[in-house]
């Protein structure tokens, strides 16, 4: 049976990953993940796909006291409320519009110079707004493994590089695409697994760098072909039916 070997999650989008022990899936998602997001000073976002780097600032929210605090790699550390006073806007997430307000602080220029965008933070209206798609992501060591074999790779690919909610051990590669459409048991959680995940730039990072080390997406189509829309397909999402906690270890069980 599979079991769950890692969880990959952010408060701040496309910075470093944080892997807690444990994490509570909500129907929205994982709470306190991606919440927050850079967007450009017109209000366009401002992921990784425009700038690998910004997966080497940490990131850490305080849900508690609400502060949100950034360590930049030039060893800037700021620190300022997480509330998100600012101007209401409207982000295009890949054709859907999330609601947001600007987060005013001390990251604004420290972020901006780092990137070299005139950068803001903003923090989504809704918890679950953050994620790209679907609120869960995963996918299986062996597929990242079947992948490194295919592009010729002398060394293990990292599998963060593909920033899923978890990634497990225990089933062959590409396994988890038979299960779109059935439910899983992730811990004390029910989840819901639909369809495959297409792939964009940020796979082909090294996902300590943010600097491209790996034809991820090449690999991918060479062995796995291309989706009508011509994606690069890669891992499963999924929805939450019964919400839960699960850590690492706990097995991953296919439900009849």
């Amino acid at each position: 049976m599979p079991t769950i070997t890692r969880f990959n999650v952010t408060p701040v989008k496309s910075t470093r990953l944080h892997h807690p022990e444990a994490i509570r899936f909500e129907t929205h998602g994982v709470s306190g993940d991606r919440d927050f997001f850079p967007i450009t000073e017109d209000g366009r976002l401002f992921a990784g796909s425009k700038f690998g780097p910004l997966v080497r600032i940490e990131a850490d929210h305080d849900e508690v006291r609400d502060t949100l605090r950034l360590r930049f790699p030039d060893g800037i550390d700021v620190e300022g409320p997480g509330a998100g006073d600012g101007d209401a806007i409207q982000v295009n997430f890949y054709g859907r519009n999330v609601p947001a307000h600007v987060v005013e602080g001390p990251w604004t220029e420290p972020l901006s110079r780092y990137a070299g965008h005139d950068l803001r933070l903003a923090r989504v209206d809704r918890p679950g707004d953050g994620n790209d798609v679907r609120p869960i992501t995963l996918v299986s060591l062996a597929s990242v493994d079947e992948l490194a074999r295919r592009g010729g790779s002398e060394t293990a690919l990292d599998p963060r590089r593909f920033r899923m909610t978890f990634e497990m051990d225990g089933i062959g590669a590409h396994e988890e695409d038979t299960w779109d459409g059935r439910r899983i048991r992730v811990g004390h959680a029910v989840l819901l697994v639909e369809s495959q995940v297409p792939r964009c730039v940020v796979t082909t990072q090294d996902p300590n760098t943010g600097l491209r080390d790996f034809p991820t997406l090449k690999v991918i189509k060479s062995y796995r072909g291309v989706t009508g829309g011509n994606e690069q397909l890669f891992g499963m999402y999924a929805s939450v039916l019964e919400p839960g906690q699960a850590r690492l270890g706990d097995p991953v069980e296919l439900l009849t």
